[in-house]
């Protein structure tokens, strides 16, 4: 599953307009789901689903689905986590696991995602990627609880704390991936200066 926002000018990756404007930053945006799409992909044997917000409707979604042959489903709830959590929710019905991932991490690698599988499907009930800003890139369930979305404050430094404290309350063994650094501000631009219109930061 991975989560992305429609790169509409102005309402994707607002925190670097300063940098880039609203036109460059969603540009910069859309460019980070495809990459994802493509890291995703190109892991076998995986059924591969694209979030979207505000509506599937949109070109962009439509585009990636047609150029990337994967499923589109609206995200449903009031923030990020009843987000999160609906998406596990609906997933896990039909499948022993599910692994979700943003679209702001130009370091995700396909590996990242094999990883994580390999984690689900020997025992564990969690595997998470940790950002180096404090929150997470990947998430990945056996099991979904409301307990692990509720009340956080996303976009915060606390929040990969948070989730661990929660699936330990839960008593759910977890491993990690290696920690990545995420795309948000404009000082994180200096760090992937190979990034379509990075150089403007």
């Amino acid at each position: 599953m991975i989560f992305a926002r429609a790169p509409v000018a102005g309402k994707a990756k607002t925190r670097l307009i300063p940098a880039l404007g609203r036109q460059g930053a969603a540009d910069l945006h859309a460019y980070l789901v495809e990459r994802t799409l493509r890291q995703v992909n190109a892991t076998p044997g995986v059924d591969v689903a694209l979030w979207c917000t505000p509506s599937v409707e949109h070109g962009f979604f439509r585009s990636c689905a047609q150029k990337f042959a994967v499923t589109l489903h609206g995200q449903q709830g009031l923030d990020l986590g009843c987000r999160m959590h609906n998406a596990f929710e609906v997933t896990l019905r039909a499948a022993p696991w599910a692994i979700l991932v943003g679209s702001d991490c130009p370091e995700l690698e396909s590996g990242d995602i094999q990883q994580a599988i390999d984690i689900l499907q020997h025992g564990s009930q969690a595997a998470i990627g940790p950002a180096f800003d404090g929150g997470y890139y990947l998430i990945g369930l056996r099991h979904s609880s409301p307990l692990l979305f509720e009340e956080v404050p996303w976009g915060t430094e606390s929040v990969w704390q948070i989730t661990a404290d929660r699936l330990a309350t839960l008593g759910w063994f977890y491993q990690t991936l290696a920690q990545r650094h995420d795309l948000d501000q404009p000082q994180d631009l200096k760090r992937f200066p190979n990034l379509p219109t990075a150089g403007r930061a």
